[in-house]
């Protein structure tokens, strides 16, 4: 069994740069969205950032993006609108070694690999998350129950890299599990995701990621593994880093349901780099010019 790779640190230089191209791409992925009538928002740390601190906050690594479930589709449908000198799209369709359960645009040119994820097949590159949001069922029991089985689902598609992360039994289960073809709980998402529908009354939340409210455990019970979908319907325009980005025009309740006081900064251990990296390559450096 493969062991992984050392975790690099970026200096102060190059993680602003990072950032920077991610503008680049949040940037692109808001033409081809206003050129299409395709709604999306700034969502977690992207959008406590451009009310927070109008831009990443400091600490931030990554860039996420949410769109409801045919917003996300529609907006698949012109990934060929994007300028291939910036970016891509990846999922699954677009690269079958990829594993996870909703989008990313890839920066062009660059090389990310995460900690961890060295074996992996799929492509690579300094990137930001597309999640798209699907409705969940209306009871609370349906609710658990679509949780347990998500839950299991995303642990399918993480096996092929957990099998590398964990120790014992834990690495011998996840063996076991990575001899599942991904095409099972691919097409148990889309049967989930085709009763979405942008008009229903439904509360939403991205299927192949942990319920949002679930991560703030002050959320009541009955509002943990859904967020309400008006949040992704009402939209407003918010500086971030001097572009003119939409995220949602309740950014209060949405931080609010994320992180509680979203205004009172974290201690010195929660400002660090949360996406661990052992290889990366920004633009125009040469095959030799990783970390």
């Amino acid at each position: 069994m493969k062991e992984m790779n050392k975790q690099k640190i970026l200096s102060a230089d190059q993680f602003r740069r990072m950032q920077l191209i991610e503008l680049d791409m949040l940037v692109e992925l808001d033409r081809v969205c206003r050129a299409n009538e395709i709604d999306y928002v700034l969502f977690g740390g992207s959008m406590l950032g451009a009310v927070r601190h109008r831009g990443y906050i400091p600490w931030d690594d990554d860039a996420d993006i949410v769109m409801l479930r045919q917003d996300y589709e529609r907006f698949k449908q012109h990934i060929g609108e994007l300028d291939p000198a910036i970016c891509y799209f990846q999922d699954h369709d677009t690269d079958p070694e990829y594993r996870w359960g909703y989008g990313k645009l890839r920066r062009t040119g660059t090389k990310y690999v995460r900690v961890g994820q060295e074996h992996l097949k799929c492509k690579t590159g300094i990137f930001i998350d597309i999640f798209p949001l699907d409705d969940i069922p209306t009871s609370l029991l349906g609710q658990i129950l679509q949780d347990r089985w998500c839950y299991c689902l995303r642990k399918i598609l993480w096996s092929e890299a957990a099998k590398y992360q964990t120790r014992g039994l834990w690495r011998l289960w996840f063996t076991l599990l990575s001899g599942i073809p991904v095409s099972i709980p691919f097409a148990a998402f889309r049967r989930m995701e085709r009763k979405s529908d942008n008009a229903s009354s439904n509360r939403v939340r991205c299927l192949a990621f942990p319920a949002t409210g679930t991560l703030y455990r002050k959320n009541p019970l009955k509002e943990r593994y859904g967020m309400p979908k008006e949040w992704f319907k009402d939209r407003a325009l918010y500086s971030f880093e001097g572009k003119q980005l939409y995220g949602s025009r309740d950014y209060d309740s949405v931080l609010r349901y994320i992180y509680g006081d979203y205004m009172q900064l974290p201690d010195e251990e929660g400002r660090k780099q949360h996406s661990p990296f052992s290889e990366i390559r920004f633009p125009e450096e040469g095959e030799g010019g990783g970390l």
